[in-house]
């Protein structure tokens, strides 16, 4: 018996996600989470880096993730300390993860200490952390997609350290599901904290501690930032002159776009740094899932217009084309870079005026291939990276949820469809109005 043809690609779907869930079932879990669960004590020779956190994440029942993916009705706080491996064990721009728990300073990235803070104790403490760092200066950081929270701390964490920058570390992390496939959530999450940034902004802005503050944003981090910035210049007439220097790496915008909210800016403007990179595969493939147009971070600043606009925005253009990257992505040259992520704390400590995660192999594929981001995009890629989640244990821990996910969307357009086709046009169009 042939099976009808409206119900095949159903029928095959079920079937994938039945296929792809005993895979996943079959090879266990891959990287360790709860990461962030504080080790004993740190080593001789190892260096200790401590920031606070703001996020609009939703808070995680186990402590040693401390934040979701999720969104958090209201922002909240913490102060972290990481411990990064002595320099003999180590490479300039890399995060050593540890492959299990608990981590062993000696080799791995490892949480010293972990403290939810309310507003009055984030405040407290970082009154203290400026007030003992020369020039008073503060440095934000706004990490990209595709970042769980420990990915936030601890690619920040790296670049602190391997920069050699004196500031007070503070890291803003925004909702984001720390997969590929969730592009479009993330998206929506950044933009559902620009206006907790901008508040963080605005207030920092007007602490009398703070002498001056840089920003450093990576690829979609770049939007939320950008819209803080343009809405507080709006609010105010001007960005605050307290934030010196903004440091756009490899910047997920609409080009232009950015040049709505470079003019809502107006002229009295902070000293811009752009990043970009021609071979980008990650804003490769936003831009076409964006209506193909081009993205700030992969644009050539040597042709015009771009090359007249940023003489115009008096921005500094430093083009990664050609440094080779360490993933194969090319998305995060600015801090895996040992060259790029030691200028940036040199252009800081001299006053001057850029992601980590864990993508998998078949995230890899996914963001190569896929040119969609409806459901019809999302199941081509989970069919195209199935192989490789058997495999590879980073894109297991974030194939299953996917398949879930997929699944009770085709389950819910499957029912909606069916009840509609059940009905005649008139009922059809009366319970539509």
């Amino acid at each position: 018996m042939r099976t009808p043809l409206r119900s095949r690609p159903v029928t095959a779907l079920r079937g994938l996600c039945v296929a792809a869930g005993l895979a996943v079932a079959v090879t266990g879990c891959g990287t360790p989470r709860g990461v962030l669960a504080p080790v004993a004590e740190t080593v001789p020779g190892a260096t200790k880096v401590s920031m606070i956190v703001a996020t609009t994440r939703q808070v995680a029942k186990d402590p040693g993730t401390m934040f979701t993916g999720e969104r958090g009705m209201t922002p909240s706080f913490a102060a972290i300390t990481v411990s990064i491996p002595p320099e003999s064990a180590r490479k300039v721009g890399e995060v050593q993860w540890p492959r299990r728990l608990p981590g062993n300073p000696a080799t791995d990235f490892v949480t010293l200490s972990t403290d939810s803070l309310d507003r009055a104790q984030a405040i407290a403490w970082f009154n203290r952390s400026v007030k003992r760092t020369p020039k008073r200066r503060v440095l934000v950081f706004i990490h990209g997609f595709n970042n769980r929270f420990e990915d936030a701390v601890y690619r920040f964490a790296q670049i602190i350290h391997d920069s050699n920058m004196d500031v007070t570390p503070v890291l803003f992390t925004w909702p984001s599901r720390g997969s590929v496939l969730a592009y479009g959530y993330d998206r929506e999450s950044s933009n559902y904290s620009r206006n907790a940034l901008e508040n963080l902004l605005q207030w920092m802005s007007r602490d009398p501690s703070v002498g001056e503050i840089s920003i450093l944003a990576h690829s979609m981090g770049n939007w939320v930032t950008l819209e803080a910035l343009r809405q507080m210049a709006i609010r105010n007439g001007r960005v605050s002159p307290k934030i010196r220097n903004v440091m756009l790496a490899a910047p997920d915008v609409d080009v232009d776009v950015f040049r709505t909210q470079m003019a809502d800016m107006g002229k009295d403007r902070p000293n811009f740094t752009l990043f970009v990179s021609q071979d980008d595969r990650a804003l490769a493939v936003s831009r076409r899932v964006w209506g193909n147009v081009g993205r700030l971070g992969a644009v050539n600043p040597e042709v015009d217009p771009y090359k007249q606009e940023f003489i115009d925005y008096k921005f500094t253009v430093l083009d990664l084309t050609k440094l080779r990257g360490g993933d194969s992505l090319n998305h995060g040259k600015f801090a895996e870079s040992p060259e790029v992520v030691q200028l940036i704390g040199q252009r800081l400590a001299s006053g001057q005026t850029i992601t980590d995660s864990h993508v998998g192999l078949g995230d890899r594929i996914i963001s190569v291939t896929a040119g969609a981001a409806a459901t019809v995009g999302t199941a081509a890629g989970l069919v195209i990276s199935a192989p490789a989640a058997v495999l590879d244990p980073n894109t297991r821990d974030n194939y299953g949820n996917h398949m879930q996910t997929l699944g009770n969307s085709i389950a819910d357009t499957t029912t909606s469809t069916g009840e509609l086709l059940t009905k005649t046009p008139d009922e059809a169009l009366r319970n539509n109005r």
